[in-house]
């Protein structure tokens, strides 16, 4: 294992980062004090919002805005953060988006908007960051997928689609860069209390709970704490692995 600097020392970029399991992920970082790089595409204040709550538990931060979608604004964070000598040591991948309803419906609009963003982004922003990774022997990437991915959903096949992408990225490109010395695995939550349940009925909710063995929703903290294990330097010999905190509800 290739040992670079301390891990309380380490920079890592959190995409999506405003909100949900982006920002409890970037909360579980700043405990240690790392530098903590919070993207977001629109929600200036509560990526601001995040970021002061990261800065009192002694973290250095840096909020930065770019469509995920795009090369163009990732390569400008790039050069923004090679500036300010924070190229992140460690990528989550955690920026994405839902659909919901039936494939009969959907446009192509629809299909290109939940690719970009939930591969596509990924994509663009592992490519953009693994190089000094791979020059230094070591790095962590992280993606954020989803149990969806795993095992489909009715009603949700855009998202299951980009995700079971995602899940077949990782594996690939874990192999590609293991003699790198960088890692890269994807975290596949099942339900968990974010933004994107809010469209969910109270009594839905509670069927929901009902078919998980342990009863309820997961937190966004639960996920956080999963990735930051995959994040740290020993964990260096877990890699190309899916792995999907839920409850009990799909084995």
């Amino acid at each position: 294992m290739t040992f670079v600097k301390p891990f309380s020392e380490q920079t890592v970029l959190v995409t999506g980062a405003s909100r949900g399991i982006g920002a409890a992920i970037a909360l579980r970082f700043a405990a240690v004090g790392m530098q903590i790089v919070i993207h977001y595409r629109e929600s200036h204040e509560a990526a601001n919002e995040i970021a002061r709550a990261c800065m009192k538990q002694g973290a250095k931060v840096f909020t930065v805005s770019a469509d995920i979608q795009s090369r163009e604004h990732i390569l400008k964070m790039r050069d923004k953060l090679e500036q300010m000598n924070m190229l992140p040591d460690i990528v989550v991948n955690n920026a994405g988006i839902s659909h919901y309803g039936m494939l009969a419906d959907v446009t192509e609009e629809d299909w290109d908007r939940v690719m970009d963003v939930n591969l596509k982004g990924s994509f663009l922003c592992t490519q953009a960051f693994m190089a000094p990774m791979i020059k230094q022997k070591y790095g962590r990437i992280i993606n954020v997928s989803s149990i969806w991915g795993i095992s489909g959903a009715s009603c949700e096949v855009l998202y299951s689609t980009a995700k079971g992408g995602l899940n077949a990225f990782t594996k690939a490109l874990a192999k590609e860069l293991a003699p790198s010395g960088v890692t890269v695995n994807a975290v596949a939550p099942g339900a968990v209390h974010t933004d994107m349940m809010a469209g969910f009925q109270p009594d839905e909710i509670a069927a929901l709970e009902n078919e998980i063995p342990v009863g309820r929703l997961a937190s966004p903290n639960e996920v956080a704490s999963l990735v930051y294990f995959l994040a740290l330097p020993e964990s260096s010999y877990i890699t190309g692995q899916i792995i999907s905190p839920n409850g009990g509800w799909h084995t």
